[in-house]
């Protein structure tokens, strides 16, 4: 009996630590990406005046993906699995910004993707501010 209440107990800080939490992405958002995209995230902060390549809006991520949520791409832009230049492109590298436990969430098709808890409460806050389709 107090074998199964361990594991019971180890069964449910698993489910909490793993946990998609879109306050903590919401924070990670308005630490590393309002500079660039805005507080309201529609790609108007305060550097994108001197940026290139203007930065995306992102509330319209599910619209121009023709209305899934494309969390695969996010991801690998985030953590660096894209690959991009520093300057003259869409987006820095922030992956050593989100460095965490490796944990895995599931894409748009279905696929784990192995990625940090602070990508995966990021990636659930810019899905919970997505415009809705008009």
């Amino acid at each position: 009996m107090k074998r199964l209440a361990i594991t019971l107990s180890l069964l449910v800080s698993a489910t909490t630590a793993f946990a998609q939490d879109a306050a903590v992405g919401r924070v990670l958002y308005e630490t590393h990406c309002a500079t660039c995209h805005g507080l309201d995230a529609r790609g108007q902060g305060p550097m994108a005046s001197v940026l290139l390549i203007q930065p995306t809006d992102l509330t319209q991520l599910t619209t121009k993906a023709g209305g899934t949520f494309p969390i695969s791409g996010i991801i690998a832009k985030v953590d660096g699995r894209d690959t991009l230049l520093s300057h003259g492109s869409p987006m820095p590298v922030f992956g050593g910004f989100f460095e965490g436990k490796g944990v895995a969430m599931r894409g748009e098709e279905g696929i784990l993707i192995m990625t940090s808890q602070p990508i995966i409460d990021l990636v659930t806050f810019l899905e919970s501010i997505q415009a809705q389709p008009q």
